[in-house]
């Protein structure tokens, strides 16, 4: 099953990146295999055990039409996952800052690397 996992590790606290469920393992846990992240020496994609409660569904793709505008919340994708933030200018040629406030940092994205932001919420997902 393919899904997006929200890891804890330090540098990566807030991002969700792709992955498959291989199998339980555990009580409310999965062995999980990324499909960006890889091992420390580089030979095969990461693995590791998640708790269920940091494993959500793909989102479904919003297609954004006339772009986006300020304050939208967006999910960027950026160093192999997608990271949540808020659009703080509007750039030319389709392309925006994007304000990570949990980093206090901004970034420059094109459209092509963003979504719109949606959270999973008791078993739906949910445009804030």
């Amino acid at each position: 099953m393919q899904v997006e996992v929200l890891t804890d590790e330090d540098g990566l606290k807030g991002a969700w990146f792709a992955a498959t469920i291989i199998e339980p393992s555990g009580e409310d846990k999965y062995l999980i295999e990324y499909k960006t992240l890889r091992n420390d020496d580089d030979t095969e994609f990461l693995r590791e055990v998640i708790r269920a409660c940091n494993i959500r569904p793909c989102p479904p793709e919003i297609i954004v039409v006339d772009g986006f505008k300020v304050w939208d919340a967006v999910d960027a994708y950026y160093n192999e996952g997608w990271w949540v933030g808020v659009i703080a200018k509007v750039l030319i040629n389709s392309n925006y800052e994007v304000n990570f406030i949990e980093y206090d940092e901004k970034t420059t994205f094109n459209q092509a690397d963003l979504r719109p932001h949606q959270d999973w919420l008791n078993g739906k997902w949910v445009v804030p």
